[in-house]
């Protein structure tokens, strides 16, 4: 396990993240770590966020999350030692108070089947995971679980979901969804043309029958996920302008943007640039 060294880097403000006031990173230690090659199909990144508050005070997180199941291992103020987020059709928020350490697994759409027995289309939107809960789970969480670094946790998630792997092959139903979620990231803001399923050479059915067995979403859904997020890190860039930003992701027109963005952050684009100028004038 000592033998391969971690990629760790800072999560950055203006990356893809999905956090909603990518400002109050630098008020954490928030960092992604490279999965090993092998497991490439099961996990899409690893991250970590570690934070220590004063005692009377606590910080909002809003996240607008990349369609995909995290799995995570958590220490200190904290809901639950091992936890499980799904999906989420909205945007989703969390407090931040106290001490507090989170190591988490960003899986792949084919990942939650190899490393669980959950099914994704009956998932809570965040849960607990414990022995009731799934046996399986919650045994690779406890092994991935530590006291010492965030990269000691990655060779551990490495070294465990390498076995699970072997055991538990995925599907080339899920394989398909990992391929579906490809396209769709690569192709946001395209012109419409040949579909996803054509690129992949396979039928309109195989994929939304891959992405729901999967994520629990259909294509359409996805898609949108992945393009909003694509929104939220474009309107966190210095001068960031909405007419533009829609035009180059492919919306009708502005005011489509608009009710998208609002319809899943709760908040209209606009109004989400003044938040953030008024986090840096913090």
């Amino acid at each position: 396990m000592g033998e391969r060294r971690v990629a760790s880097k800072p999560i950055d403000v203006h990356e893809r993240s999905g956090v909603m006031a990518p400002a109050l990173l630098r008020r954490f230690d928030a960092t992604w770590h490279e999965p090993a090659a092998a497991i490439r199909d099961v996990v899409d990144a690893y991250w970590s966020v570690r934070w220590a508050l004063t005692t009377d005070e606590t910080v909002e997180q809003r996240v607008l999350e990349f369609p995909a199941v995290t799995v995570s291992v958590e220490t200190g103020a904290v809901p639950a030692p091992f936890m499980i987020t799904n999906v989420q059709r909205r945007a989703w928020s969390r407090t931040i108070g106290g001490r507090g350490f989170v190591f988490a697994v960003r899986l792949r759409p084919a990942g939650l089947a190899v490393v669980s027995d959950l099914d994704p289309t009956r998932l809570s939107a965040a849960q607990p995971i414990n022995e009731e809960t799934d046996q399986l789970l919650f045994d690779m969480l406890n092994s991935v679980s530590g006291p010492d670094s965030a990269a000691d946790h990655a060779l551990r998630a490495d070294s465990v979901i390498t076995e699970m792997l072997e055991k538990r092959p995925p599907t080339a139903e899920h394989l398909l969804a990992n391929a579906a979620v490809d396209a769709l990231s690569r192709g946001i803001g395209r012109k419409p043309g040949q579909s996803v399923a054509g690129m992949l050479g396979v039928s309109e059915r195989a994929v939304q029958r891959a992405l729901r067995s999967s994520l629990g979403m259909g294509p359409k859904a996805v898609a949108r996920r992945v393009r909003l997020q694509a929104v939220l890190q474009r309107l966190s860039l210095p001068a960031a302008d909405a007419a533009r930003i829609a035009a180059d992701l492919g919306y009708v027109d502005q005011a489509h943007m608009i009710n998208d963005f609002r319809g899943v952050a709760g908040i209209t684009p606009g109004a989400y640039l003044r938040e953030l100028a008024a986090l840096v004038r913090a």
